[in-house]
């Protein structure tokens, strides 16, 4: 059983569209469609989009009965805009019903069974939810946990980020990331090599994942390890829930005892798949998979020239 904390809410895109997301939900919908029982604890508000909410959560076969109702708060929405090359930019609405879950009986007796907890910073922006998710890692004693620290603007400060790392297992951020948070931690500028390798010694980590984007992922983790995997080439129709979805194909491998670099090559493989779709929920299914094997692989000479392979 795996329990993502956090957001669930409403992307708003130029055309109208209207498309669920957060990327707790986005993880938790992907671990589920991959056959894992996924549950993600959040909070909406009791209106129409809420409604809608968790009705489409359950349609994806995602567990909501850790799912609050807030009857003061409106149900979260983000205005999405699109570049080019379909990377987004984010305008999240502030004081919204997944900035007050509460830490109830029910939450914290599913932590104490969970085999892994997920969370991020973005559901951290307020104190209630800082002191909700504290108290939910204290009772996950045995579970993993995985920490996408996923930064987002205004959204995040020095404390809410040491914090989240003292308690992670796994830590799973992008590039562009890892230059904030080696500035918060190490005061100087890293490469990814050496980021990961401080970070893992400083706080204790299990592994620590940077995503390259269409480059793919570094991986080291405890004792040394380090893996290069590279991306597989797509036609990218919007990257929408792709980091998500290599999180969870990730997740799904390492608990399934896979190694970093199969797991991290199955994340790839799922994060490409949802960057090839529109929106972040899209079916994917075995055959899909496996047949993305066999694409164009897309390499970063600066990692493949490195110790990591």
């Amino acid at each position: 059983m795996i329990i993502s904390f956090g957001e669930i809410l409403w992307d708003v895109f130029p055309d109208g569209r209207r498309l669920l997301g957060g990327a707790p939900f986005n993880l938790a919908c992907r671990l589920a469609l991959s056959g894992r029982r996924s549950l993600v604890a959040s909070r909406l508000g009791r209106d129409d989009p809420g409604k809608r909410a968790c009705e489409e959560a359950a349609g994806l076969g995602v567990d909501t009965s850790l799912v609050q109702w807030d009857d003061e708060l409106p149900t979260g929405t983000v205005r999405v805009s699109l570049d080019e090359a379909g990377r987004p930019d984010f305008f999240i609405v502030p004081e919204v019903a997944y900035d007050r879950i509460e830490p109830t009986e029910a939450l914290l007796e599913a932590a104490g069974r969970a085999d892994c907890i997920c969370y991020g910073t973005l559901a951290q922006r307020s104190k209630k939810n800082r002191d909700t998710l504290a108290k939910l890692l204290d009772a996950a004693v045995p579970a993993l946990k995985f920490l996408d620290i996923n930064l987002r603007r205004d959204c995040y400060d020095s404390r809410t980020v040491t914090s989240s790392l003292e308690r992670a297992g796994l830590l799973k951020l992008n590039d562009a990331e890892v230059r904030v948070v080696a500035g918060i931690m190490f005061g100087r500028e890293l490469s990814v090599p050496e980021f990961a390798r401080l970070v893992i010694h400083a706080c204790g980590l299990r592994a620590c994942l940077v995503t390259l984007g269409e480059r793919g992922v570094f991986a080291a983790e405890a004792g040394g390890g380090q893996v290069y995997a590279p991306g597989y080439r797509v036609k990218v129709a919007d990257t929408v829930g792709s980091g998500d979805a290599f999180s969870a194909g990730f997740i799904h491998s390492w608990l399934a005892g896979g190694s970093l670099a199969d797991s991290c090559d199955f994340g790839n493989r799922l994060g490409a798949l949802v960057a090839a779709t529109a929106g972040a929920t899209a079916r994917i299914t075995t055959e899909d998979i496996e047949r993305i094997g066999g694409a164009e692989r897309i390499s970063d000479p600066a990692f493949e020239e490195s110790d990591a392979n």
